[in-house]
């Protein structure tokens, strides 16, 4: 006797935190990230890209240091190449798009192809896939021709190694399936220790992500960056050659000075740096020369002000 609707989903969890080890190895935790947008909807403006703006917002709140987006067509070689250079360089990796039943969502395997590893049906997902149905989308997969079905399960054929749990030797699985939300069935894959594939759908994407952090090595509070949010009444033109300055003056010590237009009435000019002490006595200085005043002040992922309005 089938089991119900509601017994397959009570059966329905989230992956362990505890069960999935640091990917990137004892002692280490995420500095840097990269963001890959994949598709041509994108890309021809049919399709407006909200994900790698909300990835950016969540690199700042947890104090990582976000390098690089990109937006890339539905092309292996672009996918491949994205892929390797981004994880080669930075510590956690985001893809958007290209996991669906369609011909040209071909986002896993062709980072199959970049990671060297086979493409094989998860079953789990595919369980989770039947049991999160409706009765009516079930009554309609009762029916699917071989074709339908064959396009349905790839959405499940994920880069695997061993079955999906083979290690690189880098302290991270080669291949990783975590299921980060019990009511969905789409998880997120892991590659690498680095690169995570997710769903273009923003409410998806967003969900997922925020949904993966238990399972990220996550820098502590006290590696996290120091920041001073001041706001001028002065235009920005008027404060650029100070600013230009004083970015020049305090670059090899690590600190980053950037502006950004708040409302059309007057410009947020923010300090960023990890000897909190210095950043200070700069905010001070910032203040005096502007007549400003500090609106914000503390690591980065502890609240304040934003700078939401726009940047030159």
């Amino acid at each position: 006797m089938a089991s119900s609707s509601t017994e397959q989903l009570s059966k329905l969890e989230k992956t362990d935190p505890a069960s999935v080890k640091s990917p990137l190895g004892e002692g280490k935790y995420i500095q840097t990230a990269g963001c890959i947008i994949i598709g041509d909807e994108v890309l021809n403006g049919k399709t407006k890209d909200t994900n790698s703006n909300f990835f950016a917002q969540y690199c700042f709140d947890l104090g990582i240091e976000l390098k690089r987006i990109e937006v890339i067509a539905d092309d292996e070689e672009e996918i491949v190449e994205a892929a390797r250079r981004m994880t080669d360089k930075y510590d956690f990796v985001v893809t958007s798009g290209g996991i669906g039943p369609t011909h040209d969502d071909i986002t896993y395997p062709s980072l199959a192809t970049a990671f060297s590893l086979p493409l094989e049906y998860h079953e789990e997902t595919g369980r989770r896939m039947w049991a999160l149905a409706s009765p009516e989308r079930k009554e309609q997969l009762s029916k699917a021709t071989p074709a339908q079905k064959e396009a349905r399960d790839r959405m499940a054929l994920f880069p695997t190694a061993k079955g999906g749990h083979g290690s690189d030797g880098s302290g991270g699985s080669k291949s990783e399936v975590i299921f980060v939300e019990e009511d969905k069935w789409v998880p997120v894959v892991r590659l690498g220790g680095k690169l995570c594939i997710f769903p273009g759908i923003p409410s998806l994407f967003q969900q997922l992500l925020l949904g993966l952090t238990p399972y990220l090595p996550l820098p502590p509070a006290s590696s996290k960056p120091f920041r001073h949010l001041i706001y001028t009444k002065q235009p920005e033109s008027v404060i650029a050659p100070f600013l230009t300055e004083l970015q020049a003056r305090v670059k090899k010590e690590g600190i980053r000075v950037g502006s950004y237009p708040y409302l059309y009435s007057g410009v947020h000019v923010s300090l960023i740096g990890h000897d909190v002490e210095r950043v200070k006595e700069l905010g001070q200085e910032v203040v005096k020369e502007l007549d400003g005043q500090v609106i914000s002040q503390g690591r980065l992922g502890e609240g304040g002000s934003d700078e939401k309005s726009g940047s030159t």
